[in-house]
């Protein structure tokens, strides 16, 4: 285990009111770790698989041998952690590399979370062990082409009870790591009670595809894909026990939407460092450009949006721990996240002017990324009427 030094707990310049000095030591050690595994098997790298628009799909293997991926599952956990230490990995990935830091969150929020919460205990001991070590990389399957935000009520995909095998008809779309996973967490509405039910599809299925989306501004070394599914049988056994209506569903989204607000942060926190850098070595009118008050501004109120991001992620976290975790308060730390994020990253670029949108000034990257984060795991719309239906008792999905 490394040993924690004062240097390595101090490194991260946005933590100003020391968050991560509330984590055990245990859990700064790991993140240490962590955090030199990345600087030399990712950092380095990043912007180019970003620019070729090529998925670090390796990564996972090695991470899961780091043991990241097994924190918080009973089947493999190493240590009892907190919800703060877990998605401070997250944001330890997303501070390198948002589009890691996604790879890993399908895998393990939403692929293994999913088995986590809704599968029997049968299935949880036989995926998790092998997807925890990174083994078999896992992904998960909700959206649709023409259902996103409505997709409690709307989603089209079918599951057909025949004898003891299920078929799975329908497609879905933007769904992360489902170009090469082993399986495929697939939500679909059963045609005998039309409730949404959850279903492990081992790939290659028959009938199954999947197919890689180009030509994108954001998250371009994630590889998100296209699914089609005609007739893919699924036998009972790898239905998800536990999953008997969309509530099973957003049970997943609950943590996973909190997790993206963690990767928020993290976000913010690689474009101020790299904008810190920038501003301090580039100098205009014979000064660095740090010296100007504008520029201190726009750093100044990145670090202000970091820090009452933390703020608010922690306290989210806490009531996870405590099993109080609403799904109106992952709402509320994801929207404030997200859009806190926008402004950073934006001010980022602005520093570095012309410069910021290349990717050799270290900025456009998160940039670009910032603005996936801003629309998954709900958009901003929908993860503000869900916080306003708690504030009012009414819900204003439909008209």
């Amino acid at each position: 285990m490394t040993t924690l030094s004062r240097d390595t707990a101090d490194a991260l310049t946005a933590d100003l009111f020391a968050f991560q000095s509330q984590l055990t030591e245990e859990e700064q050690c790991a993140l240490v770790e962590l955090r030199e595994f990345l600087d030399e098997h990712v950092r380095p790298y990043a912007d180019d698989w970003w620019d070729r628009a090529e998925s670090p799909r390796h990564l996972l293997k090695q991470l899961g041998q780091l043991g990241i991926f097994s924190y918080g599952f009973d089947e493999t956990r190493p240590f009892a952690s907190s919800s703060a230490f877990r998605n401070w990995i997250g944001l330890e990935l997303a501070r390198c590399d948002p589009s890691t830091a996604v790879l890993v969150g399908v895998h393990v929020g939403l692929g293994m979370g999913s088995i986590s919460l809704n599968g029997s205990d049968e299935q949880r001991a036989e995926w998790l062990p092998p997807l925890a070590a990174g083994e078999l990389i896992a992904a998960f399957g909700l959206t649709e082409p023409e259902h996103g935000s409505d997709t409690a009520r709307g989603l089209a995909t079918t599951a057909e009870l025949r004898g003891d095998e299920w078929v799975l008809n329908g497609a879905k779309r933007w769904i992360g790591n489902a170009t090469f996973a082993d399986v495929v967490v697939i939500w679909a509405r059963d045609v005998a009670d039309d409730r949404v039910k959850g279903f492990l599809v081992r790939t290659p299925a028959p009938g199954f595809t999947a197919t890689k989306i180009e030509r994108k501004i954001s998250m371009r070394a994630v590889e998100n894909a296209d699914i089609v599914l005609t007739d893919v049988v699924v036998p009972e056994r790898d239905r998800l026990k536990r999953a008997e209506g969309f509530r099973d569903v957003a049970r997943v989204l609950r943590h996973t939407r909190l997790e993206s607000a963690w990767h928020s942060a993290g976000v913010s926190m690689g474009a101020f460092e790299a904008a810190l850098a920038y501003a301090q070595g580039r100098r205009q009118f014979g000064r660095p450009i740090a010296a100007f008050q504008l520029v201190q501004q726009k750093l100044a109120d990145v670090a202000t949006n970091i820090t009452a991001t933390l703020a608010v992620n922690i306290a989210a976290s806490r009531l996870s721990d405590d099993g109080a975790l609403a799904e109106h308060h992952s709402s509320l730390a994801k929207t404030f996240a997200a859009s806190r994020l926008r402004q950073s990253v934006a001010l980022c670029r602005e520093v570095a002017g012309g410069n910021g949108v290349q990717l050799d000034a270290g900025i456009a990257r998160y940039f670009g990324d910032a603005e996936a984060i801003y629309s998954f795991e709900g958009t901003h719309e929908m993860n503000s009427l869900i916080l306003a239906r708690a504030l009012t008792g009414h819900a204003a999905f439909v008209a």
